[in-house]
C-alpha cells in the first residue's frame, strides 16, 4: 500500500488523520515537526505527504520546497493544511510546489477523497518517470549504435578524424567516407530535420544506401548524380515530412581535385596549404557549395557539381549548422557561421577538434548544444 507521511505538531491532530488514513488501508508515518518530517521524507520516500503549514521552526511551506527541489521526491504528492484562506496565501503555496490544499477544521472524508485523488496522480507521474527511464535506456542503445555505424579516424595521406554530438542521446546527424576505388574517397555528411529516433532512422538509411553504394542507376563518382537520386528516393511527402542536407563530395587524389555538391548544407571550409604554412601565417579560406533546395524539398531540383584542386597541405572541414546556431553572448552579435568560420581558423594550428569545440562553447556561452553536431576534419598531407 501507499505510504504517506504527517507532519504536524498537534498531538490531536496526528491521531485524527493517522486514524482517518489507517482505516482505507495506507501505512502511516508520523513527524512532530519539519525537520524531523524533512528527514523521515528522504528516508521513506513517501507516496504522499499531509504537512501543516503553521509550525515552529522548519514551517511547512520551507518542507514543500526542499521536497519538491529533491529529485527523489519529485512525484511526492504535497497538500498543506492551513487555516489561511486568502487567495494570495494559497497562491504563495501553489508557488512553493504544494499540489493541494486542506482547510482547518478538517473535514475528514474531504481528507480521504483528496489523499486519495493525490494517490492517482502520484501513480500517473511514477508511470511517466518509469516510461521516461526505459524511453532514455533505449534511446541511449540507439545512439551507441548509430555511433558503432560511423567510421573511425584514418592515417596515411588523408588524415580524418571526427566528432559527432547529438542534442540528444539521438540525433539526425549523420557522416562518412569511404574509397570507391584506390584513387578516389567520397566522403559526405547529412543532418535530417528535427531530432530523435525520428531524424535518426533516415539518417541511418541514407547511410546504408550510400555505404553499400544501392542506389540504382547512380555513378557515385558524380556528385550531383547522388543528390538527384536521393531526392529522387526521399520526398518528404513520403517521409513523414522528413527532409535533409547534404555536403558530398569525392576526391581524387592523383590529380588532388575535389569534385563536391551541396542539398540546403552549410558550405565545406577550405584552408588550402594551412599544414605546411608558416606559423602564424593566416592563409585563405574557401568555401564550398552552394546551399540550394534540401533533399526531399522539391522533386524536380536540378543539382550540380562543382570542382577544385586541394594544394598539398589543406584542411577541408564538413559540418552540420548546429556547430554555429547558437546563442551569441549578452551584447554581442548573433552567431552565425561566419564569426564560426574565424574561431575555426583560428584553431586550426595545429588542428584540433577538440579544441576546436572548447573554443565554440565559449563563443556561444554555452555547455551543451541545443542541435546535433557532426563536423569533420580531413587533412591533405
Amino acid at each position: 500500500m501507499p505510504q504517506i507521511l504527517i507532519i504536524d505538531d498537534d498531538p490531536i491532530i496526528q491521531v485524527v488523520l493517522k486514524k482517518a488514513l489507517q482505516s482505507q488501508g495506507y501505512e502511516v508515518a508520523i513527524a512532530d515537526d519539519g525537520k524531523t518530517g524533512l528527514a523521515l521524507a528522504e528516508k521513506l520516500r513517501p507516496a504522499l505527504i499531509v504537512s501543516d503549514w503553521v509550525m515552529p521552526g522548519l514551517d511547512g511551506l520551507e518542507v514543500c520546497r526542499r521536497v519538491k527541489a529533491n529529485p527523489d521526491l519529485s512525484t511526492t504528492f504535497f497538500i498543506l493544511l492551513t487555516a489561511q484562506s486568502a487567495v494570495e496565501d494559497r497562491i504563495q503555496g501553489l508557488d512553493t510546489g504544494a499540489d493541494d490544499f486542506l482547510a482547518k477544521p478538517i473535514e475528514i472524508n474531504e481528507l480521504q477523497a483528496r489523499v486519495r485523488a493525490g494517490l492517482r496522480l502520484h501513480q500517473l507521474s511514477e508511470d511517466l518517470q518509469t516510461q521516461k527511464h526505459l524511453l532514455e535506456k533505449e534511446l541511449s542503445e540507439a545512439a551507441s549504435y548509430v555511433r558503432s555505424l560511423l567510421p573511425v579516424p584514418t592515417t596515411g595521406d588523408i588524415e580524418i578524424d571526427s566528432r559527432f554530438i547529438p542534442s540528444s542521446q539521438l540525433g539526425g546527424d549523420c557522416f562518412d567516407y569511404f574509397w570507391l576505388d584506390p584513387d578516389h574517397l567520397a566522403m559526405y555528411l547529412l543532418d535530417v530535420s528535427g531530432h530523435g529516433l525520428g531524424a535518426a532512422l533516415p539518417s541511418i538509411t541514407v547511410l546504408n544506401l550510400l555505404r553499400s553504394q544501392s542506389l540504382p542507376n547512380v555513378n557515385f563518382y558524380q556528385p550531383h548524380g547522388v543528390l538527384r537520386a536521393l531526392n529522387e528516393a526521399f520526398q518528404m511527402d513520403s517521409q513523414h515530412d522528413k527532409y535533409f542536407t547534404i555536403w558530398y563530395g569525392v576526391y581524387n587524389r592523383v590529380k588532388r581535385q575535389l569534385t563536391y555538391a551541396c542539398a540546403g548544407h552549410p558550405p565545406a571550409v577550405l584552408m588550402p596549404g594551412r599544414l605546411i604554412s608558416p606559423p602564424g601565417k593566416q592563409t585563405a579560406v574557401d568555401l564550398l557549395g552552394m546551399r540550394r533546395v534540401p533533399i526531399g524539398m522539391m522533386p524536380d531540383t536540378v543539382f550540380e557539381s562543382d570542382r577544385c584542386t586541394i594544394p598539398p597541405g589543406s584542411l577541408l572541414y564538413i559540418f552540420s549548422d548546429g556547430i554555429y546556431d547558437l546563442p551569441s553572448l549578452p551584447g554581442q552579435p548573433m552567431w552565425g557561421l561566419h564569426p564560426f568560420i574565424e574561431v575555426l581558423s583560428d584553431c586550426a594550428d595545429p588542428p584540433d577538434l577538440d579544441k576546436l569545440l572548447q573554443a565554440v562553447r565559449s563563443q556561444g556561452s554555452v555547455s551543451t548544444f541545443s542541435d546535433d553536431l557532426s563536423i569533420l576534419q580531413i587533412a591533405f598531407h
